[in-house]
């Protein structure tokens, strides 16, 4: 029963690991763009989070209905003005865009909040649980993290594929040149899908802070998770990612039976065995978009 209800705990971690990583897998199979900043802004948006419910009061379950929003016109406008500039010099560049945001997003926080960590309360949902046996617990807020987590991936692949604008973001994604001959504005198509990832990345930002305590520098170690469940799911590949989320989920909740330091690094030895034996990852890019 133990091993089951870690298996179970796994799961429910996975769907959290799944909705942090998606945007990172859009960003890539729309733009080929690994956002280094990506952890960071999920830090952002807790803290932004909390002033929010400073100033109105609302509760922090419904918070997401402020942040959200901003962040979605935030990756639209933040695509346009630095990303689009660096994409035509190469990924070198990009990168090193991607990594000065990181730098400048945790050090403004510094600077505004200080290093206290910050939280998200959402009172009893924190310790609430439904009860399947003795050793086996369903978590609200866990529960609620999954299905959000696979409400988000399913909308994100509607939309790549019941419209008009995300089979125009597909196509941009599959032959830019092709695409702008049919009338494709590829600037503006490469601003919606960097909004869609900043919108997935603030709501698993602030899952994260309902979860957890989350701290300025917390960021990076966040984008490791992300960056390892889109490479085990496949670089590109939306499901994939949720199914990498969810092998890294295992891993962790598993490797905790055995030790706690072994729960942290079970996930990137799974991480290095599938780059080892399947170095596209379990679904290739042509599963996503």
């Amino acid at each position: 029963m133990i091993y089951l209800n870690a298996i179970v705990q796994g799961l429910f971690l996975g769907g959290l690991f799944a909705l942090f990583a998606s945007g990172l897998s859009l960003m890539f199979g729309v733009m080929e763009v690994i956002n280094l900043a990506h952890g960071d802004i999920a830090v952002a948006a807790v803290y932004l989070a909390v002033s929010a419910i400073g100033v109105t009061h609302i509760p922090a379950i419904w918070v997401f209905v402020i942040v959200v929003p901003i962040f979605v016109v935030g990756g639209y406008f933040g695509q346009r003005m630095f990303l689009q500039r660096s994409m035509g010099s190469g990924p070198i560049t990009t990168l090193l865009v991607t990594f000065g945001l990181s730098i400048v997003l945790e050090n403004v926080l510094l600077e505004v909040y200080s290093a206290n960590s910050q939280s998200l309360n959402v009172g009893s949902l924190v310790s609430g649980s439904v009860q399947i046996t003795n050793q086996i617990f369903l978590p609200y807020l866990s529960m609620i993290f999954l299905g959000v987590a696979v409400a988000a991936l399913a909308l994100v692949h509607l939309f790549l594929t019941r419209t008009r604008t995300g089979r125009m973001v597909r196509a941009v994604a599959d032959d830019r040149e092709a695409a702008q001959m049919v009338g494709a504005d590829y600037r503006h198509l490469f601003g919606v899908a960097a909004s869609i990832a900043a919108g997935t990345v603030a709501l698993a930002g602030l899952a994260l802070g309902m979860y957890t305590s989350i701290s300025p520098s917390t960021g990076p170690s966040y984008l490791l998770y992300g960056f390892a469940a889109v490479v085990i799911g496949g670089l590109g590949s939306l499901w994939g990612t949720l199914a990498g989320g969810m092998v890294l989920g295992l891993a962790a909740t598993l490797g905790a039976l055995v030790d706690p330091d072994f729960g942290s690094m079970l996930p990137y030895l799974v991480f290095l065995s599938v780059l080892a034996v399947r170095p596209r990852g379990l679904f290739p890019k042509r599963a996503a978009l």
